[in-house]
């Protein structure tokens, strides 16, 4: 972009956060560029200053040293010493502004929740704890807004929650927590939609393995011969027989199908990987197994 037309931006921007309009002559490079990071200054100095938003999405991304919080959120008039929790919602497509208002309507400002945008498709509501609430209650508010953001946004969401955040400091923390309960949950239980920052499982551990024990736990289950990726029938089967803590006669009532034709599928299963998820101990090994192949082919695509 040209120095003229990246200025031209930067009053632009310098216009919508401010409503400050300037006309600004340059006669020289020089003195566009110049002028041009002084543009920038001042939209920074800004932000910095007046937007609750900016300082608490520098906050969460670690860019406040631990001396500056309390300052600054004096200065902003941000409770530096209140229970929060926060919720990381992420979005299937971008957020959009129907999104954001649904969300105003579940946390009003009055109530000192701050709703802040961490990305194309993501985005944090930081809301005050009532002393009176419990871990329920929290899982119960995540689980309100994926339904309410479903029916009233049309928008497909996944929710991670953190426990207790009892000061700005700990703000950095309880981000990077709910964000890997988030990474965890999407990449090992996608079939929910919200994730507790504390109720990982094993997703926490796999997912924090070096990629080689991986591979090498792969090779001395499957024996060097690593099963491709089941059909989505097959998948369908496994996922239903394990709901039901490897009941035959209740899977096959559920899914609709003989039991025999169950039985057969199992057996498929027992031929392709060397494991018969008919015994407990097979089926918690290919349990371990499925998610850690999962982890690796994310890993490799990433």
């Amino acid at each position: 972009m040209e120095p003229a037309q990246e200025l031209e931006k930067a009053l632009a921007e310098l216009k919508r956060i401010t409503g400050i309009a300037l006309e600004v002559r340059a006669d020289t490079p020089e003195e566009l560029e110049l002028a041009l990071n002084q543009v920038h200054c001042l939209s920074l100095a800004y932000k910095e200053k007046y937007n609750k938003n900016h300082f608490l999405q520098n906050l969460m991304a670690d860019g406040i040293p631990a001396y500056d919080i309390f300052e600054r959120s004096a200065r902003l008039h941000i409770e530096p010493e209140t229970s929060r929790v926060l919720f990381l919602i992420e979005t299937k497509n971008p957020v959009d502004d129907t999104i954001t208002e649904v969300l105003k309507n579940l946390f009003p400002s009055q109530s000192k929740t701050y709703q802040v945008s961490m990305g194309e498709r993501s985005l944090v509501i930081l809301r005050p704890l009532k002393s009176s609430e419990t871990p329920e209650d929290i899982s119960h508010i995540a689980h309100m807004i994926v339904d309410t953001l479903n029916m009233e946004a049309l928008a497909h969401v996944q929710v991670a929650y953190s426990g207790t955040i009892d000061t700005l400091m700990d703000l950095p923390g309880a981000y990077r927590e709910t964000s890997l309960a988030l990474k965890v949950g999407r990449l090992f239980y996608s079939e929910q939609t919200v994730f507790p920052h504390n109720q990982l499982g094993i997703g926490r551990l796999i997912y924090q393995l070096p990629v080689t024990i991986c591979e090498n736990f792969l090779k001395e289950i499957f024996r060097g011969e690593v099963p491709d990726t089941f059909d989505e029938e097959t998948t369908a089967t496994i996922n239903k027989f394990f709901q039901n803590n490897l009941n035959i006669a209740e899977t096959s009532r559920q899914l609709h199908m003989h039991r025999n034709t169950l039985i057969y599928r199992l057996e498929q299963i027992e031929r392709r990987t060397g494991l018969d998820i008919r015994r407990f101990e097979d089926a918690m090994t290919f349990k371990i197994a499925t998610m850690v192949i999962n982890y690796l082919q994310t890993e490799r695509n990433s």
